[in-house]
């Protein structure tokens, strides 16, 4: 049995206690950095600010900045850039895809315009690397500025990635790397750079690895999830024609006939609920589930290697639960 997966999963609010005072923090950074005298702007932030996320990749770099000890105060800083960045991408995201829900909450898209929620994202990723600049922090702002790239090329990636039997494992691995990883692993090299220089490399290779296994488990959340747990209805990747590691996996031990019900699928214009419903249980009786699960937790068995270079510690310790938080959540 791996590392990632023994016993119960732990609380997001337990891997958060020791940086919780920080975090709270770094809310107040984040409106700092992002107020404008522009009144449309500061409308838009002010309902981007109320539908805040988790801060997990926050909590990640914190952590990850304190495992030599105390960090640098610009740590809260860099925290909150990193969590611009990511809202900016779910911003964009939810332009490209014309999402009307973001965590049960109207999106920038539907309460403006495309074209406002994409001059928002530019405008909070512009904020956080004026940020960087203004603190002098020009290793982070290369890191961030990798990671962005990258995330850039992943959502292009993804617009290309609706053939389903066209799609590779090693395609999937590309897209997500781009899409998720670069980001978390960005924040825990960040927090290296600002507490611990000497753990960079590992910390950063913890975030990929970390960020690998978070990405295939949320993307199991959409096969094994509902709409009450997760936020989100089963099946959505599905209606969106996005190809994920369950139904990758599945396709390798699919019938021909169940290979021709799935690529049907996906020439569908609109697909109901039956149509989803069919090809999810093709994924569960062809063990797409359970192949995506495994994968899952041989990354986080990565990211366990990479904490084996870190000191112990409360800091090492969290970011160990945080893996298994990652791999076995059930939102």
């Amino acid at each position: 049995m791996t590392r990632a997966l023994r016993g119960h999963p732990p609380e997001l609010a337990s891997i958060q206690a020791s940086v919780r005072d920080s975090l709270d923090q770094v809310g107040d950074e984040i409106k700092r950095i992002v107020l404008s005298d522009f009144a449309q702007i500061e409308e838009v932030n002010e309902h981007l600010l109320f539908m805040r996320g988790k801060l997990f990749r926050p909590t990640l770099l914190l952590l990850s900045s304190r495992t030599e000890g105390d960090a640098h105060r610009d740590a809260l800083t860099l925290a909150a850039v990193v969590e611009l960045v990511h809202l900016a991408t779910l911003v964009h995201d939810d332009a490209v895809d014309h999402s009307a829900l973001r965590r049960g909450l109207p999106t920038v898209n539907a309460l403006w315009t495309h074209q406002v929620a994409i001059i928002m994202g530019d405008y909070l990723y512009s904020r956080g690397v004026a940020e960087l600049a203004r603190i002098g922090r020009v290793e982070a702002l290369a890191v961030l500025a990798n990671a962005a790239n990258e995330m850039s090329v992943g959502e292009m990636r993804q617009l290309t990635s609706y053939d389903a039997l066209d799609f590779s494992e090693e395609d999937y691995y590309r897209l997500i790397a781009a899409k998720t990883a670069s980001l978390m692993s960005a924040a825990c090299e960040m927090g290296g750079l600002v507490g611990a220089p000497t753990f960079r490399e590992p910390l950063a290779r913890y975030g990929h690895n970390l960020g690998m296994a978070f990405q295939i488990a949320d993307d199991l959340l959409d096969y094994t999830g509902n709409e009450a747990v997760t936020g989100k209805p089963t099946g959505h990747d599905l209606r969106e024609r996005k190809v994920t590691l369950p139904l990758v996996g599945a396709l390798g031990r699919a019938t021909p006939a169940e290979e021709r019900e799935i690529k049907a699928f996906f020439t569908l214009a609109d697909p109901g609920d039956e149509d989803i419903a069919r090809v999810v249980g093709i994924v569960a009786e062809r063990g797409g589930l359970t192949y995506a699960h495994a994968r899952a937790a041989r990354y986080a068995d990565l990211a366990h290697a990479a904490l084996d270079h870190i000191p112990p510690g409360a800091s090492q310790a969290a970011l160990r639960d945080a893996v298994t938080y990652a791999v076995d959540r059930r939102r």
